[in-house]
């Protein structure tokens, strides 16, 4: 069975910071082959991306409203991927996603159950 679980969520002051984990297991494939991303979810809106990793070294790219304050990375040695966020703003408040997707066949994606993080004073 495959699972990837996000992990890091919580409770954040503004202008905090924090780092989530998603850690897959029971892949068909190996982990280095699949495209990941984190998807978040605010309250009230669409679930949107908002950054992601390809298989290839520096392929790393975000939704504009978070350049410079977030890093993604991914270790296929661990079969965990990361998001860091730094400098959070309480519109950064919302449900995050990992989600992977097979390089080669699209049909072959995966989504984790999902880590709040909330951004308040």
């Amino acid at each position: 069975q495959v699972q990837l679980v996000e992990s890091g969520g919580g409770l954040v002051q503004p202008g905090g910071s924090l780092r989530l984990s998603c850690a897959a297991s029971g892949l068909r494939f190996s982990f280095s082959s699949y495209v990941l991303s984190w998807f978040r979810q605010a309250p009230g809106k669409e679930r949107e991306l908002f950054a992601h990793i390809g298989t290839a070294p520096d392929t790393a790219d975000y939704v504009d409203s978070v350049k410079g304050r977030a890093t993604i990375s991914r270790d296929n040695t661990r079969n965990t991927m990361y998001l860091q966020v730094n400098n959070l703003k309480p519109e950064d408040t919302a449900l995050y996603y990992c989600h992977a997707v097979h390089l080669l066949n699209s049909r072959i994606s995966y989504w984790g159950q999902g880590t709040q993080v909330t951004v308040s004073s």
